[in-house]
């Protein structure tokens, strides 16, 4: 009680911290005061040289008692924080080294130490200043005994290929060091377990389970975490946490023999003492080189060609990194699940590791899914945590998505945008285990993703409609041909970019539009990706007005795309019909669409063909349809308007007609929401525009702008289409001046010039639907005199 008594008055009081860190002064050497001092002296000189305030900060200083953001808050008494910047969070080794630091500090020297992620580098809070790490892992730091008798090149069995591995297990035997004597107890220990089983020689695969079983239930406790960290047991079987590889073996190497090694050279041998500093500090003293390969942590240090000035480089591993990577690798132990979706016996669980996705970043590609073990993401965090705190989250390594857990990289991207993980983490590293060089496989480091919510995101839970979205990137992987996976992978990379962005995500909704129509139009071309009792794919979900919120960046294209894919047509009764979508795939409409079985017939678009074009063919099949469907009306009655300064640009040729015809065929699939585009943009329309757009409106909106009497209707010809799509823009007017004086509609002219000679493209900006006070402002002023004979191209 009174030991606690004083802590809290030496961490509450400036006179009991000052006399706490007296007390630490004179427990050092006199050399260690010294450089102390001096390295006081020269802070004190940099904080004097540097700027009180500066960049933006400036704007808001920082009170005289508040830390700096990329530092936290001050350590608390008789604590010191070490920034570690040897341990960074690429490569792995650097990830795995910073971890097992804090475990060894935290179980051997000091159960408060606690860490974080600053700036890319580990910050270690601890009773440790820079001097006392360095000597309490020179001179009392006692490694972990890392044995797996069950591999190649384990040292328990005679052979010429473990000959290394076993002399190394035998120098460590014979040393009589104290801090090596729990790493002879293991070794004799499992030696005991081989002998009494009778396992005089390596296992081959038909008692390694056997072998596996009898280590996790007969070796010591201090053994379990290591084992959990290497293999996981099932009711029939075992799995290997790719993070070891194949339980401590990679190929025909060992990970484990290594470890000895290092063992014997830093902690008995005593001959890299200089590389230390380079391993916690990242300091420029020459580094002890060892020839011993690093394995999957570190490809950058393996060696090989291009990995040095000349053609090749040698393998340039720091003995301390590889120590203390595998020392990292215990926090990551497995565990076995059952999965409550399934009969399976159970399914092994591996901390935040999922099946690979070759999307996300252009390092990896679908190739590289077949040959590839798994993803990790490595979790980070910015607030200091304990070793116990750390192995909690890393032990449990929960995520979901929903109801249900995260299986692969792509969904693990969706969780995070969700916060599907909420402890405390900042973000992930991915790493990707694949295979380069041959067979060999290497932890590659992909993208950082940040967590933070994104509501954005959420779209993405439509695509799960139906699990619609699975069924598409099965059946893209299974048909394998060059186009559908393609199109896969570019929805893929547009999810993860969705998750993963954490400001402007209308690029990314409108990229991933385009890919859907793309997607939706290729479904409608291949009979086999409907058929669905051949593993094929439903039609694209019905999807959300948010689509058309999210993705709207004010832009003329996108409101001229918007208010197209809105039309239908409508009943006596009010029911909407033949909204746009039909006109993409052979499908039931509905919110959740399937195949309709050899219908299509009102299937008129076809990808990569003009915009304009597509357009009339789908005017011509709507009328044909409105009039075999007894449609009281006109199929155009819009759910959302465009300004008529979009539809002049349009007709001027200063509208991008390619990025229109893009995003079309996605936001048909968009619900579009009632109501006009916000903007205000006016430009003179030609005159043939104005005689001719009361035709392409519905009677109910010429009858409620005033524009027609509501005893009369005007029709719209199909001889008039075909006028327009011959480009005879002059017949055209001549039929369209009839239409609207026999309707009773006067056009304030006599002749009208035509202006143009593209009736495509004049037909096309006609379909787009315009709002009631639009339609009113194309009507002339007057009554239309009965001669007139100017010739108006504008008005």
């Amino acid at each position: 009680m009174a030991r606690n008594e004083t802590n809290s008055w030496e961490a509450a009081t400036f006179e009991g911290a000052r006399r706490l860190q007296i007390r630490h002064m004179l427990q050092r050497s006199p050399r260690e005061r010294l450089e102390a001092m001096i390295e006081l002296e020269q802070t004190a000189k940099r904080l004097a040289a540097a700027p009180r305030v500066s960049g933006k900060d400036a704007s808001t200083p920082r009170r005289a008692n508040e830390p700096h953001p990329d530092y936290g808050t001050a350590p608390p008494a008789g604590k010191h924080r070490l920034v570690l910047s040897g341990c960074t969070p690429i490569p792995l080794a650097g990830y795995l080294k910073a971890l097992g630091i804090l475990r060894l500090v935290a179980e051997q020297a000091d159960s408060d130490a606690r860490g974080c992620w600053q700036n890319d580098q580990f910050v270690l809070e601890s009773r440790f200043d820079k001097q006392g790490l360095r000597r309490f892992l020179l001179e009392d730091y006692q490694p972990t005994p890392l044995l797996a008798p069950w591999g190649a090149r384990s040292g328990f069995y005679p052979g010429s290929a473990e000959s290394g591995a076993r002399k190394v297990l035998e120098q460590i035997e014979a040393t009589d060091e104290e801090r090596l004597q729990p790493f002879r107890q293991s070794i004799r220990d499992v030696r005991n377990l081989l002998e009494r089983h009778g396992f005089s020689e390596k296992p081959g695969d038909d008692r390694k389970l056997e072998l596996l079983r009898l280590c996790r239930a007969e070796l010591p406790e201090s053994l379990v975490q290591w084992l959990d960290a290497c293999y996981t047991l099932t009711a029939e079987w075992r799995r290997f946490p790719p993070l070891l590889g194949t339980g401590g073996n990679e190929g025909s190497g060992s990970y484990l023999s290594g470890f000895g090694q290092m063992v014997l050279d830093c902690l008995h041998e005593r001959d890299c003492d200089t590389a230390l500093d380079a391993a916690l500090f990242g300091s420029s003293i020459p580094d002890t080189r060892t020839a011993q390969v690093p394995g999957q942590f570190a490809p950058n240090m393996a060696g090989g060609p291009n990995q040095g000035s000349g053609y090749t480089g040698d393998i340039t591993t720091n003995p301390w990194d590889y120590l203390f990577a595998l020392e990292g690798t215990l926090l990551f132990s497995s565990a076995s699940t059952r999965r409550l979706d399934s009969h399976s016996s159970g399914n092994a669980s591996f901390p935040f590791t999922v099946q690979v996705t070759g999307t996300g970043t252009g390092a990896t590609a679908m190739a590289d899914e077949e040959g590839a073990r798994a993803e990790m993401w490595a979790p980070l965090w910015e607030e200091c945590a304990s070793a116990s705190e750390l192995k909690a989250v890393l032990n449990e390594g929960r995520i979901t998505l929903g109801n249900k857990p995260v299986r692969e990289g792509l969904d693990f991207a969706r969780a995070v945008a969700r916060l599907g993980v909420d402890r405390g983490l900042s973000a992930f590293q991915r790493y990707i285990f694949v295979q380069r060089y041959g067979r060999n496989v290497f932890a590659i480091p992909l993208n950082r993703v940040t967590v933070q919510r994104n509501p954005t995101a959420d779209l993405i839970d439509e695509l799960d409609a139906g699990g619609w979205l699975d069924r598409f990137r099965r059946h893209a992987r299974r048909d394998g041909a060059n186009r559908i996976v393609s199109l896969a992978r570019r929805l893929e990379d547009a999810i993860f970019e969705l998750a993963t962005r954490r400001d402007d995500h209308a690029p990314v909704v409108r990229r991933l539009l385009e890919v859907l129509g793309k997607i939706q139009l290729h479904l409608a071309r291949s009979p086999n990706a409907r058929d669905m009792s051949k593993g094929g794919c439903p039609p694209v979900p019905s999807l959300s007005a948010e689509w058309l919120t999210r993705a709207d960046d004010g832009s003329p294209e996108l409101a001229v795309a918007a208010a197209l894919a809105g039309l239908h047509g409508r009943t006596g009764r009010g029911d909407y019909r033949m909204p746009m979508r039909t006109h993409l795939a052979p499908e039931k409409p509905g919110r959740y669409p399937t195949w309709a079985a050899d219908d299509t017939r009102a299937v008129t678009w076809a990808g990569g063909a003009p915009l304009a074009d597509n357009l009339a063919a789908t005017l011509h099949r709507r009328l044909l349809h409105a009039e075999q469907g007894e449609l009281p009306d006109k199929p155009l009655h819009p759910s959302r308007t465009a300004p008529l300064g979009d539809v002049a640009a349009w007709l001027a040729g200063e509208l991008d007609e390619k990025r229109v015809a893009q995003l079309l065929p996605g936001l048909m699939l968009v619900r579009i929401p009632r109501g006009a585009h916000p903007a205000q943009r006016e430009a003179p329309l030609p005159a043939a525009y104005r005689l001719l757009k009361p035709l392409f409106c519905t009677n109910e909106q010429l009858h409620r702008a005033g524009v027609l009497p509501p005893e009369r209707t005007l029709p719209l010809k199909a001889d008039l289409l075909r006028r327009l799509e011959a480009n005879d823009v002059a017949g055209a007017l001549e039929l369209g001046r009839r239409g609207r004086r026999a309707a009773g509609i006067g056009s304030g002219f006599q002749r009208v010039a035509p202006g143009t000679d593209d009736g495509r493209r004049l037909l096309a900006a006609l379909m787009v639907p315009i709002s009631d006070a639009a339609l009113k402002a194309l009507l002339p002023s007057g009554r239309a005199k009965a001669e007139q004979p100017e010739n108006t191209e504008n008005a």
